[in-house]
C-alpha cells in the first residue's frame, strides 16, 4: 500500500494497491505505465439526490469536494501536497474513516466512498428543511468544517494531510478482553478548523449555541464545536489553519 517517504511524501505500487484516488495535482512523479482518468466520488455532484433541499445545498457546497483523479497501471507513483505533513491509515474491515475532502490526499480504489452530512445543531445552529440547510451551510463556512464531508470504508489505506503535523486522539474505551464491542463510547470536541478525520465508530457532529443572527454577525470564534462520539481515534492538526 502507500508508503512514507518522509514526512511529506508518499509512494505506491498502482498495482498491487488495484488503482489508487488522489486529489487533482497530487502526483508528484511516477515510474512505469501509469495512467490518469478524472474521478467522481459517489454522491459528490451537484445534483445529490434526496429532494430539492439537498440537491440546493449539494450544488451550495459543491466546492467542497477537490476534484480527483484515478491512477491505474503497473509501476509506482509519488504523492505530496503543498509541503504538507502526510500521515498514512490502514483501514480495518468495519472501520469508518470520515475526513474533510481538503485534508484528504489519496486513497486506495478499492475503498468504498461516499459523502455524508455533518449538520450543525443546538442553540438553533441546526434544524431540517431549507433553514437547516442554510444554518448548516453558514456554520461551515464560518468555521472551516464543511457541509459535507468523505467516508469511505472498506480494505485498503488512506493518506490524509495536515498543516503542523498530526495529533491522534483515542476517544472510548478499549475493545472488550473478548474481542467483542467496544465498552462505553467517549467523546471528544474539538475545534473545527483544526480537524482531520475521525477513525473507527465514531460520528461526528457540529454544534453551536449561536443563533442564527448571532453567528452571521460576529464569526465562529470558540463558539462553534465539533463532537465526536463512539470509539475510535481522531486526527487534528497542530494549526487552525485551513487547506
Amino acid at each position: 500500500m502507500f508508503e512514507k517517504v518522509n514526512g511529506k511524501v508518499v509512494k505506491v505500487n498502482v498495482g498491487m494497491a488495484g488503482g489508487v484516488v488522489a486529489r487533482n495535482g497530487a502526483m508528484l512523479f511516477y515510474t512505469g505505465d501509469i495512467s490518469f482518468a478524472p474521478h467522481q466520488i459517489p454522491g459528490a455532484a451537484p445534483g445529490m439526490g434526496g429532494g430539492g433541499i439537498m440537491r440546493m445545498a449539494g450544488r451550495m457546497m459543491a466546492g467542497e469536494h477537490e476534484r480527483t483523479m484515478l491512477a491505474t497501471g503497473n509501476g509506482e507513483v509519488h504523492y505530496g501536497f503543498a509541503g504538507l505533513e502526510v500521515h498514512v491509515v490502514q483501514m480495518q474491515p468495519g472501520a469508518v474513516l470520515r475526513v474533510e475532502a481538503s485534508r484528504l490526499l489519496a486513497n486506495t480504489a478499492a475503498l468504498q466512498s461516499s459523502i455524508v452530512s455533518v449538520m450543525s445543531s443546538g442553540g438553533g445552529g441546526g434544524g431540517g428543511g431549507l433553514m437547516g440547510a442554510l444554518r448548516g451551510a453558514a456554520s461551515g463556512a464560518l468555521t472551516g468544517q464543511g457541509m459535507f464531508t468523505t467516508q469511505l470504508s472498506g480494505q485498503g489505506a488512506a493518506v490524509l494531510l495536515a498543516h503542523g503535523g498530526f495529533l491522534e486522539l483515542p476517544v472510548g474505551g478499549p475493545l472488550s478482553p473478548s474481542g467483542g464491542n467496544p465498552q462505553t463510547p467517549g467523546q471528544i470536541v474539538v475545534d473545527p478548523q483544526a480537524f482531520i478525520a475521525a477513525y473507527g465508530n465514531v460520528q461526528t457532529e457540529l454544534k453551536t449555541a449561536l443563533s442564527w443572527r448571532d453567528a452571521v454577525g460576529r464569526g465562529s470564534g470558540e463558539a462553534m464545536q465539533l463532537h465526536c462520539v463512539g470509539q475510535g481515534v481522531v486526527y487534528v492538526q497542530a494549526s487552525e489553519e485551513k487547506l
